[in-house]
């Protein structure tokens, strides 16, 4: 998983200049344009998956359900943060998961930062890490929390609600890369939920970092409290999210009628 999170930032990188990149060169599997760079991407993991002779599935995004006879699945989302990707601003994202089935299978998360090249993991009960050293969430602290949420034209009024409530509000455009904001408490919260249900999040968006803000201390469910572990590993389905570091915030949340 890591050589394959290293191949895609090299694409990236080599793709920097190129007048194509951001072609519409498909339709993806989940409905929406395949923009060159993530196919050239994608391309890339399934050839380290190739040239390592490792049989996991893959659930991706553009590809859709990729049988190669293995037992488990690597969910992936090539760039997470696609736009931001192509415009140049520095928040994206390769997502990879290694598990079955479901949210709650996924046995190893990562994500990695394609542009500072920073790797965030996680392994099922062995904690998480960014660049090798262990990350916790943090303590909230009402009078200087960041939370993070998804705002725009199809944001729900749930979400206009918590970003009147937080002390300070980012949405930068890449769901996995503000979940690890939270795992290493850089944020206290995350929070997607758009009004069109098929506007809202894939599990090749969230698998990676679902694992690694679990790992971490925090805790992710949808925006309506609902457990998410039993969400399925498949391209067509969406879900809102939110991920915190301390429950003591979705419960003052919660109280407060923020959410």
């Amino acid at each position: 998983m890591f050589r394959a999170s290293l191949a895609v930032q090299r694409v990236v990188r080599d793709a920097a200049t190129s007048p194509h990149r951001a072609d519409v060169v498909a339709m993806g599997a989940d409905g929406t344009p395949t923009e060159e760079l993530d196919r050239l991407a994608e391309n890339e993991i399934l050839r380290v998956l190739d040239a390592e002779r490792v049989d996991w599935d893959l659930i991706s995004e553009e590809a859709g359900h990729v049988r190669r006879g293995g037992h488990l699945s690597l969910v992936v989302d090539p760039i997470d943060g696609t736009l931001n990707a192509l415009r140049d601003f520095p928040f994206a994202a390769v997502s990879l998961a290694l598990g079955s089935d479901t949210l709650g299978g996924i046995e190893i998360g990562l994500v990695r930062d394609l542009f500072r090249g920073t790797t965030y993991w996680a392994e099922q009960g062995g904690g998480a890490y960014r660049d090798g050293r262990p990350i916790r969430t943090r303590s909230w602290n009402p009078k200087g929390d960041v939370l993070l949420v998804n705002l725009g034209s199809r944001a729900t009024e749930r979400s206009v609600r918590l970003a009147e409530r937080g002390r300070r509000i980012r949405s930068l455009g890449c769901a996995s890369l503000e979940m690890v904001m939270v795992s290493q408490g850089s944020a206290d919260a995350y929070l997607f939920e758009n009004s069109e249900e098929t506007r809202n999040l894939r599990s090749t968006d969230i698998a990676g970092a679902y694992r690694i803000v679990l790992e971490a201390g925090g805790g992710v469910s949808d925006a309506a409290h609902r457990s998410i572990d039993s969400f399925p590993l498949a391209v067509g389905r969406h879900t809102s999210v939110f991920a915190w570091g301390d429950a003591k915030l979705p419960a003052a949340l919660k109280e407060g009628g923020a959410l």
